[in-house]
């Protein structure tokens, strides 16, 4: 999704935000639509699944995906601007709870929750 050395990533770069989250601002081309014109659903959670890791590893922690949830509220076109945020709402030791929304505008397209397990 991210990395710039991988020749199929989508270019995402994540800043840092308020409260320890991070922020990304996305605009998704026709190639990762799934309906005419519509990003498709897996794109979705593959870029708040992002947005959640990216938070992790601003705070240094390595950690895979143990359980993911999300949430498709709004059809998200190809072509427009949407922004990434995720945050840590809750950790110990080794699991960490996490949240993410796509938003355009103020309004929430989706969001996810996520358990983390400390690699």
């Amino acid at each position: 999704m991210c990395g710039a050395r991988n020749p199929s990533s989508i270019g995402l770069h994540f800043e840092d935000g308020e409260d320890g989250a991070v922020r990304a601002r996305f605009r998704p081309g026709a190639s990762l639509q799934g309906y005419d014109g519509i990003l498709h659903g897996g794109m979705v959670a593959a870029l708040l699944d992002a947005a959640m890791t990216h938070c992790l590893f601003r705070r240094g922690i390595e950690a895979v995906t143990a359980d993911l949830h999300v949430r498709f509220l709004q059809p998200i076109r190809c072509g427009s601007l949407v922004d990434l945020r995720g945050w840590i709402t809750a950790e110990s030791p080794r699991l960490f709870t996490v949240k993410a929304e796509l938003t355009r505008g103020k309004r929430i397209m989706a969001w996810a929750e996520a358990k983390f397990l400390r690699r």
